[in-house]
Parts: C-alpha cells; structure tokens; sequence
C-alpha cells in the first residue's frame, strides 16, 4: 500500500523524491530542508529535483495537497459505507482520524505543519481541502441532530455542529504529536477511545 503523502500521479523518481522529502520536513521542517538534502537521499545530484518538479516549494505543495486528498478520498469512503446512521458515520470518520494520525504520524505531520507555508492558489486549494473535511464532520453532527440521536451543546444549527466538529478534529490531529507504539495504548484502544469521546462530545444519545 502506497503511504499516503505521496504523488497520487507521479513517475517512480517523484515519489521517491517526496518520500525524502516528507521524512525530512518531518524532522526538521520544510523551512531548514534544502533541495540538496532532498536530492542526496536519494543519492541524485540537486539539479535532480528540477528535472521533476518546478522548486522546492511546488514539490512541498504537491506533498501536502496529496496527503489532504487521500484523507479526504478514505474519509468519503468511510462515511458511504456507513451512510444514513450518524453514530456509524461519526465513528468512522473518527476511525479513519485515528488510524491517519496515529499509524501515519510523518505525513500527518508535515501536512498539518507545513501548509501554512504554501502562498497563493496552493495555500488557498488545501485550506478548501481542509474545510470540506471540517464541513464533511460538521454535516454528519448535524444529520444526527436532526435525527434527534445527537444532543449538540449550543443549541440546534450548523454554527453548533461546527463548534462541536472543531474539537473533535483537533483532538484527532493530534495524535500524530504524542502517539507512538511504546505508549500503553494498542492502536485499536486508541480507535475505541477517541469514538467514546467524541460521541460524548456530540450528545449522542445511545452511549
């Protein structure tokens, strides 16, 4: 399975490019790469880089839209296979959060740190990424309290769902910031837990 955050399209050279890459803002940030740290592990010269991608800032923009979109394509899935039961549709996106965060913490990562740094058209396309899936949470807290299994502090709406959604998504994104396997949670323990929590989180009725 390819590991998310790479080319979604690319020749073998650019994913192998942007797996050091991702291993290299993870360590030290996009900021103190440089194209010659890129290039050298994969053992090419830096013109190498040129070859593939425009600059070093086209090849961050690449990487971070593209760990946006799997999620965003694995999320989608998740939810269809669930649809029409908020709880389920809750708890898999939840699952999907966690797995994302937690077995994936360097793509997780880079593409929560280091967006910011994208300027223009780029920065614009993943933050649009990024609020479909907050809207894509929100829509499923809002299809459950109309469905009178969710209990929403705040009141009925969507500026409730949304106050509901965010925490529940920080939460989750921030598992790839302490996660890791020498904790004394199994990865299916976390799963469980972060599911009960955010269930609290939205009234759900049935817990």
């Amino acid at each position: 399975m390819t590991e998310p955050g790479l080319p979604i399209e690319g020749s073998p050279l650019q994913r192998r490019l942007a797996s050091a890459a991702v291993e290299l803002f993870y360590r030290q940030g996009a900021l103190a790469t440089s194209v010659r740290q890129i290039t050298e592990a994969c053992g090419l010269t830096p013109g190498a880089l040129y070859n593939h991608f425009d600059s070093k800032d086209q090849l961050l923009y690449v990487v971070v839209r593209d760990i946006h979109l799997r999620l965003e394509k694995v999320l989608t899935a998740a939810r269809e296979a669930v649809a029409g039961d908020p709880v389920a549709e809750l708890s898999a996106v939840i699952g999907v959060y966690v797995a994302r965060h937690s077995d994936h913490q360097e793509t997780a990562r880079v593409a929560n740190r280091e967006f910011t740094l994208l300027t223009g058209e780029r920065y614009d396309e993943v933050v649009a990424i990024r609020r479909r899936l907050r809207d894509g949470l929100v829509d499923v807290l809002l299809t459950g309290q109309k469905a009178q299994v969710f209990d929403l502090v705040g009141g009925d709406g969507r500026r409730a769902a949304a106050l509901t959604a965010l925490p529940i998504l920080d939460m989750c994104v921030h598992i790839s910031e302490w996660f890791h396997e020498r904790r004394p949670l199994s990865h299916g323990d976390l799963e469980a837990r972060y599911v009960g929590l955010a269930l609290r989180m939205a009234g759900a009725r049935t817990i």
